[in-house]
């Protein structure tokens, strides 16, 4: 695949952009995997090209594993750059912390009018970075966002446990599920010791076209149902113009991509992956593989009604 790829220092964010082989005046930004060119985004990339859509990638940086002070303003720019370059239609989708990511943008930003949000939370957090120090792989960041706009951190939601006990908490309930990750009882535990503002929750009203939610009720990264259920609850207290589809799944895992992009990253053992990784996969793998296969069908649907509808139609 024929990518241009664009880097901070030059281009004001960091990304690529891989062209449809069909002619497609539509683009998702898509944030899977850790880096914009590695292999989960290249497979992303290649799943989304079968919907008939342009893909920009994009990550925080260059084995940038961490979210801390991400400027919005590089998706703001890469918006400019699609819009410039034929797209007439943005959407964005977004997995895990960029999940959250997809939606804060898009709650900022009005060209967005195709929001996918999987496994996402509706407020911000504390600014984080991975890799290796005292021992711990990942550990917060005092007084960073996950997300910066105009220089200054968007307001977010502090962990109660600081460094190295962030990562001693996550690493003691892995141990103890058989995880390939645990990190549930950080985010629950940091709730309770600061109830999340108004000010770190993610304005998802402001949100354009359609709005598509996905989680499952057995995420053990963090309480994606619950969070899913206030966003839904928010959307009948606030005025809003977008489409929202919401569903939460009683089996589904963190991992809640849409079947057939697993099975495009993993072409060969990805039921036995999704079992090693999680125990919920372990117990219920007929549950979850039908989860996987309902986010498919309504994945899929939501791109071609985005694709399809006229920028002057009314949701």
């Amino acid at each position: 695949m024929k990518k241009k790829h664009f880097d901070v220092g030059t281009d004001g964010f960091y990304g690529a952009y891989w062209k449809c082989k069909s002619d497609s005046d539509c683009a998702m930004i898509a944030m899977i995997g850790d880096d914009s060119e590695d292999y989960l985004a290249r497979t992303s990339v290649k799943w989304l090209h079968k919907l008939g859509v342009n893909v920009m990638t994009m990550s925080p940086g260059k084995k940038d594993y961490g979210h801390h002070n991400y400027p919005l303003e590089r998706i703001e720019k890469a918006i400019s750059w699609l819009k410039a370059n034929g797209n007439q239609k943005i959407g964005i989708v977004g997995a895990s912390t960029t999940g959250t990511l997809a939606l804060t943008a898009a709650s900022y930003f009005e060209d967005i009018t195709l929001t996918i949000g999987l496994t996402p939370s509706d407020f911000i957090w504390q600014g984080f970075m991975q890799g290796k120090k005292d021992g711990c792989k990942e550990w917060p960041i005092e007084g960073e966002s996950l997300f910066s706009y105009k220089g200054e951190p968007l307001p977010y939601m502090p962990f109660c446990y600081k460094h190295p006990d962030y990562w001693r908490v996550i690493e003691k309930e892995t141990k103890r599920t058989g995880d390939m990750v645990n990190s549930r009882k950080l985010f629950d535990d940091s709730e309770k010791a600061h109830p999340v503002t108004e000010d770190e929750m993610i304005k998802i009203e402001k949100i354009n076209g359609i709005l598509l939610l996905i989680g499952a009720e057995d995420d053990v990264l963090w309480d994606t149902a619950k969070y899913i259920r206030r966003m839904r609850q928010r959307m009948k207290e606030y005025p809003y113009t977008c489409r929202l589809e919401s569903v939460i799944y009683e089996h589904g895992t963190h991992f809640i991509f849409p079947e057939s992009m697993l099975k495009t990253m993993l072409p060969i053992g990805s039921g036995i992956f999704m079992k090693m990784a999680f125990q919920g996969a372990r117990k219920y793998p007929k549950e979850c593989q039908r989860a996987r296969l309902d986010i498919d069908k309504r994945v899929k649907n939501a791109v071609a009604e985005w694709k399809s509808r006229k920028e002057t139609d009314k949701i």
